[in-house]
């Protein structure tokens, strides 16, 4: 009896409460210290990233040096930083011209200065081989087992299995988090609400995670959940794999922070998010957010600020996300010289918003 109540303690310490058991039974340690941080963090701190920070800017292409438009305002980095895989397999560069082999070596980067790195995934088309955004072809239906693409699926998995090999520091893999199939809740990718159906989206993420996890040994991902703004937690929970197989649960929302939008919307959706994710044992997240060229001066304080630390509830989300800055045409981040950036760096020097240097080390 002595020794099944030592057992149960070290199970208890290793994976935490039972509510708060991750998706991976056997993740790394790295894993579980970072989920454990951020919902640690998540009681006063929100953490502040960015798409592809480290790899351009506005007004720079693959700098090797250490900078991102956010450091050369702030002298710091983004806590976060977002990576896209889009491509993978199909030629050295991503989507958005990022050399895939550079992408390790800055996820490297970011882990060894003390950040976190996440990893988002625009697949292409398994039928028509057209981009993420190709609707045609009844895509979900044809990849899962059984389906005529389904051993395309699972090649295009194994790509990423061998990407993921290579992100390790001193022998140890790097913890990621990793948000496939995102924005589900509206129909403009493959795997959107209008293309599958509720059951058939449920069956591929949960394939997805079974087959990194259990087929491939994959131990060092954690798993985020993110439909776009979602009306409630109906919709929300729609398309919802199930509490073992997801660890955060996230939103994309790009509408209620436009310019002429009700900015209000963004924090109720927000407590909606807080409370699923405290009633599921997850962590909450704003996965995706931003204006496209930020035309509001005040953007990050009277927007985004405002929103974030609105209410009690709202403060409880772990990380908050803009996208990638790629041009004067399209960017979510500030840079200098942009109306926006001084109100950046008041955003950034609010005791609440965390960004690479207040970050206390974790791993």
């Amino acid at each position: 009896m002595r020794y099944l109540l030592i057992f149960t303690i070290l199970t208890f310490y290793h994976h935490g409460h039972s509510q708060h058991a991750l998706v991976d039974r056997e993740a790394d340690a790295a894993v579980i210290n970072l989920a454990n941080q951020l919902r640690n963090w998540s009681k006063d701190k929100i953490l502040f990233g960015q798409q592809d920070a480290l790899a351009y800017g506005v007004h720079w292409k693959k700098h090797r040096s250490n900078r991102s438009d956010v450091k050369d305002l702030v002298r710091s980095h983004p806590a976060l930083v977002g990576w896209e895989l889009s491509k993978l397999g199909q030629g050295p560069y991503n989507i958005d011209s990022v050399e895939f082999k550079s992408m390790q070596k800055w996820i490297k980067k970011v882990h060894r200065q003390g950040g976190i790195n996440s990893i988002s995934w625009h697949m292409d088309n398994f039928v028509t081989s057209g981009n993420s955004w190709d609707t045609a072809g009844s895509v979900v239906e044809h990849i899962l087992p059984g389906g005529d693409h389904h051993r395309d699926f699972v090649a295009k998995l194994d790509l990423f299995v061998a990407f993921l090999g290579e992100l390790n520091d001193r022998g140890k893999p790097i913890p990621i988090i990793f948000r496939p199939y995102h924005e589900h809740s509206g129909s403009w990718f493959w795997w959107g609400k209008a293309l599958c159906t509720p059951e058939d989206y449920k069956a591929l993420w949960q394939f997805t995670v079974e087959y990194l996890r259990d087929e491939k040994n994959v131990h060092q991902l954690l798993y985020a959940y993110s439909p776009d703004a979602v009306e409630d937690s109906s919709e929300y929970l729609e398309r919802y794999p199930g509490d073992g197989y997801v660890d955060i649960m996230g939103l994309d929302d790009y509408r209620d922070v436009g310019q002429n939008a009700d900015h209000s919307r963004l924090a109720a959706r927000l407590e909606m998010v807080v409370d699923l994710a405290e009633k599921h044992g997850k962590i909450a997240a704003l996965t995706e957010t931003g204006q496209e060229r930020i035309p509001e001066p005040e953007f990050w304080t009277k927007t985004l600020m405002q929103q974030l630390l609105s209410s009690d509830k709202t403060k409880r989300i772990a990380y908050v996300m803009v996208w990638r800055n790629a041009r004067l045409s399209h960017h979510y981040g500030p840079f200098k010289g942009h109306a926006s950036a001084e109100d950046f760096r008041i955003f950034a020097k609010n005791e609440a918003i965390w960004l690479l240097k207040d970050l206390p080390k974790w791993q």
